[in-house]
């Protein structure tokens, strides 16, 4: 693995900082209990841990708020295992029968297949909004789609295909103008570009811990507006007057059942440590630098093909370039990067087939190649090298497609490779 060049970061980010792994071995060593279910000095100190990571979170997505000395209140911070899971329990607890949704057609099925579920159950009406050709949404389009059912607009703030980043201030904006609650789920986003809640009127944001916050997988989270509510859609015990026969109103309750992923949480805690000691700015220019350097390196190549946006404006992209390779299946092509050049990538549709339709690439979808900021300029020098080097071969007939080269079809257990 020591030659792997890892361009796979918008399914995780790897390798994370050792920081991370040495906050979750030290922490769970030496106080892994069950957080707030005792008096005793363990169970405190990993309350104290939670709340403090509540606070930490809450401070990165609430800047503004800190620099006025109005810190937002980090009970409404819900800790989840992902931002899919932060994604149901937004979705469930928002919309009834009659209600009406506004969503886009960029949308990861973390997002697009519980709101089918709703339409399909409940009666839910969607509107799915078409983006431009590169991928971006015209607030306009919200203003126009938002009726007098309209109880919820939620929107991809980057994509994890082609890496378009929305303009959620100005969406935010729109929904304010309509008094409409404003979601977004953040997991491209969260770690790697600044969002503040309060300047883009997000009433919810779903984020993952494993991706641009460096934590580990099985860690995420809601962070709800002070004047944002949500209905309850999960219950059990929460450590709390357990004498109470009904789930409790009250936050972080609300939201939250059963026993906290306390390593998952000492380490998303760390992760966010190695973020402000790295500098969330530096990092970003870094991948985004880097990109500019990939996307120029292929970008004339014959028979290569760039799907989405080509910007490199700072604050419209992040790192994800979606490409295919002409003739070649891009599973296939996948499949060469990996046991040919050691460079790890994602192909097929990304769990995100909406987009794909958009832009042409359904139903084989792309070879996607996402950076992180341990990427380095000579990894991205050794992929372009690949890539010209397979489109070089083009006019040669491809090697049969098999199905098991599909990232979409196999893994290393069943189920599905969920971003």
């Amino acid at each position: 693995m020591q030659d792997l060049i890892y361009l796979d970061n918008a399914a995780t980010s790897y390798p994370k900082p050792e920081l991370m792994h040495d906050r979750v071995r030290e922490f769970y060593a030496r106080c892994g209990v069950n957080p707030g279910r005792t008096g005793c000095d363990l169970g405190l100190e990993a309350e104290e841990m939670i709340h403090s990571t509540r606070q930490q979170l809450s401070r990165l997505f609430n800047r503004k708020l800190h620099e006025e000395g109005k810190d937002k209140d980090p009970n409404r911070l819900i800790f989840t295992l992902n931002a899919t899971m932060s994604l149901n329990l937004i979705i469930n607890g928002m919309l009834s029968r009659g209600d009406h949704v506004v969503t886009t057609k960029v949308e990861h099925n973390s997002a697009i297949r519980p709101i089918n579920h709703r339409v399909r159950d409940d009666g839910v009406e969607a509107t799915f909004l078409t983006p431009d050709e590169e991928g971006y949404i015209d607030p306009a389009d919200v203003d126009q789609a938002i009726k007098s059912n309209t109880k919820l607009v939620l929107v991809n703030h980057a994509s994890n295909v082609t890496g378009v980043v929305q303009d959620i201030t100005a969406i935010g904006a729109v929904c304010k103008g309509h008094g409409v609650p404003f979601a977004i789920d953040s997991a491209q986003t969260a770690g790697i570009l600044p969002i503040d809640m309060v300047e883009s009127n997000i009433s919810f944001l779903a984020f993952t811990g494993h991706k641009c916050l460096f934590g580990p997988t099985g860690t995420g989270g809601i962070c709800v507006a002070d004047d944002a509510e949500i209905r309850i859609t999960l219950f059990g015990g929460t450590g709390v007057r357990s004498a109470y026969p009904y789930h409790l109103e009250e936050y972080p309750y609300r939201l939250e059942a059963g026993t906290q992923n306390l390593a998952g949480i000492a380490g998303l805690s760390a992760g966010i440590d190695w973020i402000e000691e790295q500098g969330m700015e530096k990092m970003y220019l870094h991948e985004l630098n880097l990109l500019g350097m990939l996307q120029e390196g292929v970008a004339d190549t014959p028979g290569i093909n760039i799907h989405g946006t080509r910007c490199l404006e700072p604050g419209k992209r992040v790192a994800t370039l979606s490409i295919t390779v002409d003739r070649y299946d891009p599973s296939d092509v996948g499949t060469f990067l990996d046991v040919e050049y050691d460079i790890q990538t994602r192909t097929g549709l990304q769990c995100a087939p909406l987009i794909h339709e958009h832009h042409g690439t359904a139903p084989r979808g792309t070879v996607r190649l996402s950076l992180g900021p341990m990427t380095t300029e000579e990894q991205i020098a050794t992929a372009i090298k690949a890539v010209n080097e397979i489109a070089s071969h083009r006019n040669t007939p491809p090697t049969h497609h098999s199905p098991t080269h599909s990232h979409e079809t196999t893994r290393s257990a069943p189920g599905v490779n969920n971003e």
